[in-house]
């Protein structure tokens, strides 16, 4: 199970690098917000190997 934390668009945008070392070594999830609402999701590797081989 991966830590699930949420960041605004204009937060990634200052601090990407740093959030994307987070996903990669803590293994957390980022759901990025826009007007409040989940837009996009930053997950670490595994998960997105995970659910890009599972079948359909």
């Amino acid at each position: 199970m991966t830590d699930t934390h949420e960041i605004r668009v204009a937060d990634l945008r200052k601090n990407l690098a740093e959030i994307l070392n987070d996903t990669a070594v803590h293994a957390r999830t980022y759901y990025v917000t826009r007007n409040g609402r989940r837009v996009a999701a930053i997950v670490p590797v595994p998960v997105a190997e995970q659910r890009e081989n599972a079948p359909d």
